[in-house]
């Protein structure tokens, strides 16, 4: 079978390995979630919405506040993590390219785990260095700042993970941001104990260490179940 054609000593060129096509799928992925609707942007302006509603809403006291700082954070984060999720194998499934990806050189558990890291890197990561600034704009103490940060990234990766399964799940389904929303929302809860939880330890001077060790335990088992269970998720949407 031929990849491609010939070059001037009429060898043909090798298929990309498997490095290769990790490569060149995650450089596609985080592209698309870059100029793609805004995802990183969008997910980020949600956030810091959510960060100037929320003290109107409470009437500004800085004493109601304070205690709630970390876990409203918490909470905008797994809000905003969604928002990106829907078109995440949809515009594939669309287009054709799912069905490219399936029989390429790379399994599919590894196309879902590949398309989850590029979530986390695109979203994720802007929305780790958001988190703080808009924690601490709800009165969270400056000196938390590098653990919502630390707490943020960890939480994001396990956002992304559980979230590119339920995308996967949603797959080809009428209302699928909908469906996303319903099956991931509680799969979101405990990630934001634990990142909530560290932060209050933290305040109350405390280690932060055993909430995020529970943290990071999530954010492990969703990256053994993930790539498996989406890409059953994915075969059974492709028919």
């Amino acid at each position: 079978m031929r990849f491609g054609p010939r070059d001037p000593e009429g060898v043909e060129p090798r298929p990309p390995g498997l490095r290769g096509a990790t490569r060149v799928l995650l450089e596609r992925e985080l592209d698309l979630a870059w100029n793609g609707g805004g995802g990183p942007l969008l997910a980020c302006g949600f956030l810091l919405c959510l960060t100037v509603l929320l003290p109107l809403a409470a009437g500004g006291d800085p004493r109601t506040l304070r205690p709630v700082a970390g876990g409203v954070a918490w909470l905008g984060l797994a809000l905003a993590s969604l928002l990106s999720l829907e078109r995440l194998f949809e515009r594939d499934l669309e287009d054709g390219a799912l069905d490219l990806l399936a029989v390429g050189h790379l399994p599919m558990a590894a196309v879902v785990l590949i398309k989850a890291v590029a979530q986390w890197v695109a979203v994720g990561l802007p929305l780790a260095l958001t988190a703080p600034i808009a924690a601490l704009a709800l009165g969270l103490p400056a000196g938390l700042t590098p653990l919502a940060a630390l707490g943020a990234v960890i939480g994001g990766l396990g956002f992304a993970l559980t979230g590119a399964l339920g995308a996967a799940v949603a797959l080809g389904a009428r209302r699928g941001g909908l469906l996303i929303a319903v099956v991931i929302l509680p799969l979101f809860i405990p990630p934001v104990v634990f990142g909530a939880g560290a932060l209050e330890r933290a305040a109350a001077g405390q280690s932060p260490a055993p909430a995020l060790a529970l943290l990071s335990a999530y954010v492990l088992f969703a990256a053994v179940l993930t790539p498996f269970a989406g890409a059953a998720a994915v075969r059974n949407a492709q028919g």
